[in-house]
């Protein structure tokens, strides 16, 4: 004969859950000895190991007493409809598991493939993330607004990256951000950009809406501000 605790630890299972199952009607309470402690047979603990397969396979409590004693036909039913609700909910999981792996896509989930690589392009030279995240929602919004027209501006940038003169001059804007607005240097960076811009022959796709220099020197996407870019875009146009 088994206690409470020995009849719980043979089937895996906590005494609180033993309790549960005799208020529930699954599990027959037995009765008690000279001490007045509830002791238990091999039926209980083979009754107790059912009732805990079932309800780890699924089942519902409600179900497991009508199945405890179910003839094969009903109980093979039973499993069947069981097994559907786990397909569903694995079903279900699968499509939070691949929206989770878009979430932490980040740039992914929001743009085309080829502006996501142009973007991780951007990380590779140094470009800071808080430039990166202004290119990514100014992509958003050119995408939104002329979809058919993103191909031949994401081409053009990437032709303009492998420029060693622009990506120095990019990398310095984004460096700009964070100096102050009379820093020595900002007059110098705007000299040089002037020059790149002078010697440089746009594109039909930069002509569409030119997505180079008005964002590289005048920073006017919202959000993309700083005294000294504020600065610097006034010296480029001066």
């Amino acid at each position: 004969m088994l206690t409470i605790g020995q009849l719980a630890d043979y089937a895996g299972v906590t005494t609180k859950a033993v309790r549960h199952y005799h208020e529930r009607g699954l599990l027959a309470e037995p009765g008690r000895d000279s001490s007045g402690y509830r002791r238990y047979d091999a039926q209980h603990a083979l009754t107790l190991v059912k009732i805990r397969t079932l309800a780890d396979a699924g089942m519902p409590l409600a179900r497991v007493k009508d199945l405890l004693d179910a003839d094969p036909d009903t109980f093979a039913a039973a499993i069947a409809e069981i097994d559907q609700d786990i397909r569903k909910r694995i079903a279900q999981l699968r499509r939070a598991r691949a929206q989770l792996a878009q979430l932490r896509g980040g740039d992914r989930l929001f743009v085309s493939p080829e502006i996501a690589d142009y973007l991780d392009e951007l990380r590779e030279l140094g470009v800071s993330e808080r430039q990166v995240c202004l290119e990514r929602d100014g992509w958003i919004l050119m995408h939104a607004a002329s979809p058919e027209d993103v191909s031949r501006w994401i081409a053009e940038k990437r032709r303009l990256l492998a420029d060693p003169e622009f990506r120095t001059l990019y990398r310095e804007h984004d460096a700009a951000y964070d100096w102050s607005p009379d820093d020595p240097r900002l007059p110098a960076l705007a000299e040089r950009t002037r020059t790149w811009a002078a010697g440089h022959h746009p594109s039909e796709a930069e002509r569409v809406d030119n997505p180079t220099i008005a964002r590289l020197a005048a920073r006017t996407q919202a959000g993309a501000s700083s005294p000294a870019w504020d600065r610097l875009a006034r010296l480029i146009k001066s």
